[in-house]
């Protein structure tokens, strides 16, 4: 395992994209309203909104600068728009139209051509030909004016040094008083056949793609709402992340509001958030990735009915240390765990809509310890009501006989909840794998001895969940490899869940400036790896993303492999070309020396004319990408090599047991890495033996063969090979008039001890 933490791009792979390019659009927009913007097609994005406010304005932003993509990945930075001409088709529904008054703008941020910053305000309607919610609208940045009414009101704009630019939305019922609307108010906006042309049209962007790793990834919506799912997931593809993506649907941008609190009128999740998570669902389904849906008992306190809230004894809220604070909800309150129950129905149901295995997470689920006097939020009126606790001061210490019996059943309720959490996600998803995250330096405070009896209540021991994600940044962040020891073992002590039903989330780091952080993170990662949990994931993407973070495998991985067959049958035309390596030096009087610097050759394959079909040339396509390229090898059957008939693998000497398959051609000996599963037969001296086959193409027989005694095998084997280009062509028109397809592979020399 390693790392890197990456400034800035150098040498590594740069492709193009179009200035504008749909995916890297964002928004930006004031509490409470909300807003999301998606990928509708590659040339196409839509907006969804929802306004509280009759001052609520949403941006749709393209910056110059890339400040949210991983350094490695991100767009090339160009200020410069003059010689870029875009054009687009607008359509909108539930926004000021494009002729109205506070209708859509395009506001340019950056200087003029002194130097001065300022901005400029260019009404679309002012360039658009169609109606007023279905439009073409074609901008010329070197020839284009601000101002409302034209030509009387031009302000030329100076687009060569630009920051940023975004167009307004707004409802409506928009005044610009910050007065509530009467109902909120639920709008849209899409711009599709989006194209830049000039020569200032297209920029670098980084193309990278880090080797496939063992560690998995986390997200967070209040992270990344601005973003398209389609950028999102492509830092993570490129990143080498897989698996599945533990997703926190946040607590500040899922909820309804109706009079300034959360609500379950109209459903769980507000329009946007809804079309975002569709967006992340099927594009992460498409890309390979499951993922896990986390969803915690915190919540924006702005939002939160009073009832709902977790309290102190003196009466005053759970709040937590972000600003603005969220706050945590009462695991005895009935009324807000309804409401989280169908939160989690909403995301179950996203999640089988989009085809994916429904995996649920609760995450970090706790009574409140107030940080500044430790004391627990144990006293809301439904809390007091359900278990009647006694007074606890403080959670540092010792406790007395009652206080702990308090404890325990506020650990209860807790488990109760949780349960019923689940249970919910489960009725709305059949077969849902459902796990619990629990944050050990809060659970398991040594100066709290007695808060695991709250928070890591005894109803949560196996088999109460199907996996166990274990959580300890403040610990892994600074290298206090001790206590994460220790706490992973108390947590496998008090709940049983073994190893390899735990996943262990490493990570994160806070603020920029705690970059060198990532170090011990990876450190810790490694560690849970070695101690064989079941998945190990780094919380989280935004942060990665933020800070250059790069993981990589060590040396013990050079050859990423995916153990899957190429998935197209070979057709007779198949190109298969054995070769060496071979270096011949011919003397003035012609003799020859030769050099072979290679013992087995490898082949080289063009297996184009196996594409028969369209249906063909889409499972290539789809292979292709799953394999990153040439990034990752996979399997391939020769038609004309694929078997070994009582080969010669090894002679007994009474102690060894372990032999490798070869196959022979000649005084030449082949390595053998990928037999076929269930194709392998071992003898001795002609007689069959016991044995078990290893990852590598070894078999390890059940007796050591006594000296002297010949060791065969049979059997039939795959060939390790890879993609030989980075890129892949095949053309409709010409695969239609009997052209084949070129698609060359290359063997791998595998590796293995």
């Amino acid at each position: 395992m390693g790392h890197w933490l990456c400034a800035k791009r150098g040498v590594q792979a740069e492709g193009v994209v179009t200035r504008f390019d749909a995916r890297f659009w964002t928004v930006d927009f004031p509490r409470p309203m909300m807003a999301a913007v998606t990928t509708v097609a590659a040339d196409g994005l839509r907006v969804d909104c929802t306004f509280q406010r009759q001052d609520d304005l949403a941006g749709l932003i393209w910056a110059s600068e890339d400040r949210w993509d991983h350094p490695l990945l991100a767009y090339q930075t160009s200020r410069d728009f003059r010689a870029c001409r875009l054009r687009f088709r607008w359509r909108s529904f539930g926004v000021r139209a494009l002729d109205a008054v506070n209708g859509p703008v395009l506001t340019i941020e950056g200087r003029d051509a002194g130097g001065v910053a300022r901005a400029w305000y260019v009404r679309l309607w002012n360039y658009a030909v169609g109606a007023a919610e279905d439009a073409v609208v074609s901008l010329d940045f070197a020839d284009l004016d601000g101002g409302f009414l034209l030509p009387g009101e031009a302000d030329p704009v100076f687009a060569g040094d630009v920051d940023r630019m975004f167009v307004s939305l707004v409802a409506p019922g928009y005044t610009g008083m910050a007065v509530d609307l009467p109902v909120a108010a639920e709008g849209w906006v899409e711009l599709t056949d989006i194209a830049c042309d000039g020569p200032g049209s297209v920029l670098a962007i980084g193309e990278a793609v880090v080797p496939e790793h063992e560690l998995g990834i986390a997200s967070g919506y209040d992270d990344s709402y601005n973003l398209t799912p389609a950028r999102l997931l492509r830092n993570a593809l490129h990143l080498g992340y897989r698996g599945a993506i533990v997703h926190y649907v946040g607590m500040s941008h899922y909820f309804r509001l109706s009079g300034g609190v959360v609500t379950l009128t109209g459903g769980a999740l507000n329009r946007p958030c809804a079309a975002w998570h569709r967006d992340f669902a099927r594009r992460a389904k498409a890309l390979g990735y499951g993922v896990i849906w986390s969803l915690s008992y915190e919540l924006f306190d702005a939002h939160c009915p009073a009832a709902w809230k977790q309290r102190a004894a003196d009466g005053s809220p759970a709040l937590t240390g972000w600003v603005p604070p969220s706050t945590l909800l009462s695991p005895a309150n009935g009324a807000a765990m309804a409401y989280l129950q169908a939160v989690a129905r909403a995301f179950m149901g996203v999640a089988l809509e989009a085809g994916l295995p429904p995996k649920f997470q609760v995450g970090e689920p706790w009574w409140w310890v107030q940080p500044a006097n430790h004391a627990p939020c144990l006293y809301d009126a439904a809390a007091v009501a359900a278990f009647a606790p006694v007074p606890i001061v403080s959670m540092r210490g010792p406790k007395t006989a009652a206080e702990r019996a308090t404890l325990d059943r506020a650990g209860a309720c807790l488990a109760a909840s949780t349960a019923a959490l689940t249970a919910a996600a489960r009725d709305a998803a059949p077969g849902c794998e459902t796990h619990l995250l629990a944050y050990l330096p809060t659970i398991l405070d040594p100066l709290s001895p007695e808060a695991k009896r709250a928070n890591m209540p005894v109803g949560w021991a196996s088999p109460a969940f199907d996996v166990l994600q274990l959580e300890d940044y403040d610990w892994a962040a600074t290298g206090d490899t001790a206590s994460t020891r220790a706490g992973v073992a108390a947590a496998e002590a008090r709940l049983g869940y073994p190893a390899a039903r735990q996943h262990y989330l490493s990570g994160f780091v806070l603020r920029r400036e705690d970059a060198g952080q990532w170090a011990a993170i990876d450190a810790a990662a490694g560690a849970a790896q070695a101690r064989g949990v079941a998945a190990t994931v780094l919380w989280a993407l935004p942060q990665v993303m933020r800070d250059g973070f790069i993981h990589f495998r060590g040396d013990e991985d050079v050859q990423a492999f995916d153990d899957v067959m190429f998935p197209l049958a070979l057709g007779r035309e198949a190109e298969v070309a054995p070769g060496f390596s071979t270096a011949i030096l011919t003397s003035a009087g012609g003799t020859e020396q030769r050099n072979a610097g290679w013992a087995e050759a490898l082949t080289r394959y063009d297996v184009g004319p196996g594409v028969r079909s369209e249906a063909d040339i889409a499972t290539l396509l789809a292979f292709f990408r799953a394999r990153m390229g040439p990034a990752r090898g996979f399997r391939l059957r020769d038609p004309f090599d694929f078997a070994g008939t009582g080969e010669r693998i090894g002679v007994g000497d009474g102690a060894i047991r372990r032999f490798a398959l070869v196959k022979h051609y000649g005084a030449s000996v082949r390595r053998i890495t990928r037999p076929e599963a269930g194709s392998v037969a071992v003898a001795v001296d002609g007689v069959a033996a016991g044995f078990a086959i290893e990852a590598g193409g070894w078999v390890t027989l059940d007796i050591a063969p006594a000296a002297g005694r010949v060791v065969t095998a049979s059997f039939r084997f795959d060939v390790p090979v890879r993609f030989a280009e980075d890129r892949l062509s095949v053309q409709r028109q010409t695969f239609g008039a009997g052209a084949a397809a070129s698609v060359p592979l290359v063997e791998l020399r595998e590796v293995v001890a």
